[in-house]
């Protein structure tokens, strides 16, 4: 009796080793990698923007997409519109609120799989509010770079109400409508590579 049961927690250790060597991490390429935002500016155009100052790690499966994962941390004083003033305005307390909240975060919760693309699905905290969103993505690929290591390629959006997230500054003009779009649009472009 004591030989299957050392047998049965053998087989269920080896099992276990099995399926936590299944995922290979990687590390987010920052210097080959973007994220990005476009929000409607006075109704009749779109302003964009991106964080310089990101990292972000991924569990990669590459048998089963699904199985995989990611973190993501953003640095909220990071934001860069190329316009020193508007970026000092989305530090402060009216938008981001970069020195009481100086990080977005994301954690995917799981990775479903929707006809040819996939979709991320996770914990997204921004101004000190967490949320469960989705972000719609295409694995692109996967090759040995030049240094010898294996690179994964990632491209996805989503879009996001900022009132949501309690960040709801904003002026009505004079001949109706805001200045400021609630709908953000976030584009991103990720290079991985394997640790």
């Amino acid at each position: 009796m004591n030989g299957k049961l050392i047998l049965i927690a053998l087989i269920i250790g080896l099992f276990a080793v099995s399926v936590a060597f299944a995922s290979d991490e990687y590390e987010i390429d920052v210097v080959h990698s973007s994220i990005g935002f476009s929000v409607r500016h006075l109704m009749i155009s779109n302003v964009t923007g991106n964080f310089n100052d990101f990292s972000g790690k991924l569990l990669f499966d590459e048998d089963d997409l699904t199985k995989s994962s990611v973190e993501i941390g953003i640095k909220t004083a990071s934001v860069n519109t190329n316009n020193e003033n508007r970026d000092n305005h989305l530090r402060a307390a009216d938008f981001f609120n970069a020195e009481k909240f100086p990080e977005i975060t994301f954690k995917s919760s799981k990775v479903e799989k929707s006809g040819e693309t996939f979709v991320l699905l996770g914990s997204f905290t921004m101004h000190g509010v967490s949320k469960e969103i989705s972000i719609p993505f295409e694995f692109i690929g996967k090759i040995m770079g030049p240094m010898g290591k294996q690179i994964l390629g990632f491209e996805g959006s989503t879009k996001l109400d900022r009132k949501d997230f309690g960040i709801t500054w904003n002026k009505t003009l004079d001949e109706g409508g805001l200045a400021v779009g609630n709908e953000v649009k976030i584009q991103l472009n990720i290079e991985a590579v394997k640790k």
